[in-house]
């Protein structure tokens, strides 16, 4: 049975690989590994060491400990980490980063506007 550190460390790989959009395969051969290899590690079915872990961190542009973050609370449902795994919350950043820097101050503004109307 998976560990829950390692089920965490997965999770937040695939998180940061879904914000640079990066598929299993494209950060795999980057580490220099099978992307099933990866589908393990987002799994935790297999525990990441932590020269691979260090490799990740290096082409996810994070350091090491950012796939730690978190996992001193504890799993919550209803906690903004859970939201961050969401498939859908991805998506949205990766396309909200894609917006020219003045567009996504506008959009900030009207979701915040919309986001306090009752």
């Amino acid at each position: 049975m998976a560990h829950l550190v390692d089920i965490h460390v997965g999770q937040k790989i695939r998180q940061r690989r879904w914000l640079f959009g990066m598929t299993q395969q494209q950060l795999a051969s980057e580490v220099g590994i099978k992307f099933q290899q990866i589908q393990k590690y987002e799994t935790g079915m297999n525990r990441v060491s932590a020269s691979r872990l260090w490799e990740i961190s290096r082409v996810l542009d994070v350091p090491p400990s950012y796939f730690f973050e978190g996992i001193e609370d504890g799993p919550t449902e209803d906690s903004e980490d859970e939201l961050l795994k969401k498939k859908e919350t991805l998506e949205l950043l990766r396309t909200y980063y894609q917006i020219p820097e003045d567009q996504r101050k506008k959009l900030l503004s009207l979701a915040q506007a919309l986001g306090q109307t009752p």
